[in-house]
């Protein structure tokens, strides 16, 4: 796949204004465009260059990226940067609005430097298939056992688990459970991301499945991971598959009690 070059149309800047509310001062943060944000297939780039914007010793920012950070339960990517003839890893990356990448040390960047940035594929392709599973589990979850709410995820590349509450899982729901789950896999259906409005969202799903009061009120438009024919849909961040279908099925490993009426529901994947 070649590498997405830097052009005036796709290095735009977004900016995000945060308020404080003890003293009604209100600051912009110039945010990192993140590139896997635009659409389902941009989920599935690899490569792109970017030029750096801030080094703090083994910690380099840039002016877009295609990694993504740990955030929303899902695990950071993992890659490298290839300058002037060197490959550098990318360790760790983290930060909501600007984006933090840690690399190896005494690695003889600057700033200005440009970049290519190549991700772990791997890594990638099996936590964009983990999150998708999490998505449709929740959504069967809802279905099957009266409205149960998704409290907390986890999304790892070997394991993932998922809080769910109010509930006490027999066997026979988590049988049900896995068994819808793959079925649905099974049959395949399509991912689409779109930006909505809160009351267009809540038009379609009820507010507690999409955990919508987590959500703050200033924020007026939201990123949206659809499933099919709205067989989920939900605000989210994180990178999906194009299709169901590429997730493979999804293995029980564990219940755990989390108390007060919170169940954790940890699987893995089976492979294609």
């Amino acid at each position: 796949m070649p590498l997405i070059k830097r052009t005036k149309a796709n290095t735009k800047h977004y900016l995000v204004k945060h308020t404080v509310l003890n003293n009604n001062i209100s600051t912009l943060v110039m945010a990192t465009p993140k590139l896997y944000m635009d659409s389902i297939q941009s989920c599935y780039l690899k490569e792109f260059t970017a030029e750096i914007t801030n080094i703090d010793e083994n910690t380099i920012e840039l002016d877009r990226t295609l990694f993504y950070p740990m955030g929303g339960g899902q695990d950071w990517d993992q890659g490298k940067i290839k300058s002037n003839e060197k490959e550098i890893d990318v360790l760790e990356v983290r930060g909501r609005d600007k984006i933090s990448h840690l690399i190896e040390p005494h690695h003889n960047l600057e700033i200005g430097q440009t970049i290519e940035g190549h991700l772990d594929w791997d890594r990638r392709y099996r936590h964009m298939k983990m999150h998708t599973a999490q998505h449709l589990v929740s959504a069967v979850a809802y279905e099957l056992f009266d409205g149960v709410r998704t409290v907390g995820n986890q999304l790892r590349y070997d394991k993932s688990r998922i809080d769910f509450n109010p509930i006490n899982f027999d066997d026979e729901m988590l049988s049900n459970l896995v068994n819808e789950t793959n079925n649905l896999i099974k049959k395949g259906a399509e991912l689409n991301i779109k930006m909505m409005t809160r009351e267009e969202i809540n038009e379609i799903m009820p507010p507690e499945r999409t955990n919508m009061n987590l959500i703050p009120l200033n924020v007026e438009e939201l990123r949206v991971v659809i499933i099919g024919d709205n067989l989920d849909l939900c605000p989210c961040a994180g990178t999906h598959v194009q299709n169901i279908s590429e997730i493979g099925g999804i293995e029980f490993l564990n219940k755990k009690s989390k108390g007060k009426g919170t169940q954790r529901f940890s699987y893995t994947l089976k492979e294609l």
